[in-house]
């Protein structure tokens, strides 16, 4: 019981860095001393220390260290990468005992973290909590297990089953809401926690959105958008320069310009894997698909999605684009 209760402070105390330390997972960790919590920390930000170095830090008194254990909700890591490997500081500090919540399914750690603790004469305990510590970074175990990205799918539909009506010139350039301000105001959280948000050439044609950040605090987001015929105008919101935006087209215009990058690819039945694959080399763990019915469905019938989150409103349009249909 022990155990558990200190990975679940763990566990809250990684929470706490939603959307802020990706590519890296989120991160808490614990040190406890005769049933006493001396030390906390978590991994805060990509590039910055991690967790364990933090709790270890936070100990004013470390004679203690050397009867402590640290708990972990993730196995610590034990190389070279934007920090020096927690593992080396853990056996330094001479602490006797580490209980870990799940393993690193990063190939440079999976599983050397724990192997080279034991061989230091540490006690390792693994798998405490581990479904719960699995589910809290969903997103960084997908990106390395499946090498893509952790794909969730939104859309707003309507009670009869439509997620836009018929366009003309008067709708055109601006979106028309199905849901309300909570809803809305909702989906700019759920774009702080994401690495990127993704729309095709029609969404962005007829809505015109800005897919970032206006109603939540948090790391703007890559955008993400399909333009295979390159018709998309350079007036739209998504190409203000404001942040980074991937154009993913099979027209010749491999050029950066303004914050906005294009990548050639081919426009077949293996779209979506091609996205997915550009995507991970980029080292995007995580992308919001938020539109339109036809790309979310190509991505639906790859079955390449993990997520699907669906507002249905009280409206009826009776005639427009039909959702998405799993």
């Amino acid at each position: 019981m022990v155990y558990q209760k200190n990975m679940r402070r763990c566990l809250e105390l990684a929470a706490t860095t939603f959307g802020y330390t990706a590519p890296n997972p989120m991160v808490g960790a614990v040190v406890e001393c005769e049933g006493r919590i001396i030390g906390e920390g978590f991994h805060r930000r990509y590039g910055e220390p991690h967790a364990e170095v933090n709790a270890i830090r936070a100990v004013r008194e470390t004679e203690l260290l050397k009867h402590s254990t640290l708990y972990v909700n993730l196995e610590p890591c034990s190389h070279h990468g934007k920090t020096p490997p927690c593992t080396d500081l853990i056996i330094e500090s001479r602490i006797p005992s580490v209980v870990v919540g799940s393993i690193d399914p990063n190939p440079v750690v999976a599983g050397s973290g724990i192997e080279k603790l034991r061989k230091a004469g540490v006690k390792v305990t693994t798998n405490v909590l581990e479904e719960e510590c699995e589910r809290l970074n969903i997103r960084f175990m997908t990106y390395h297990r499946k090498k893509r990205p952790y794909v969730i799918l939104k859309w707003a539909q309507t009670a009869d089953g439509y997620i836009d009506v018929v366009r003309d010139r008067n709708t055109v350039g601006r979106p028309v809401w199905i849901t309300g301000w909570y809803e809305q105001t909702l989906v700019h959280k759920w774009r702080s926690q994401e690495q990127a948000v993704m729309v095709g050439t029609n969404t962005a044609m007829a809505d015109n959105p800005m897919l970032n950040l206006r109603r939540w605090h948090g790391q703007q987001p890559l955008r993400v958008v399909m333009d295979r015929q390159l018709r998309l105008p350079e007036s739209l919101n998504i190409f203000d320069g404001r942040q980074q935006t991937l154009v993913f087209t099979e027209k010749n215009k491999p050029e950066t310009s303004s914050g906005t990058t294009f990548v050639n690819v081919a426009f077949d039945k293996n779209l979506p894997q091609r996205i997915l694959d550009e995507l991970y080399i980029r080292k995007i763990t995580s992308v919001f698909i938020e539109g339109g019915a036809r790309l979310l469905q190509t991505f639906i019938d790859a079955q390449l999605w993990d997520e699907a989150r669906i507002f249905k409103g009280n409206a009826i349009f009776e005639d427009g684009l039909k959702a998405p249909s799993i």
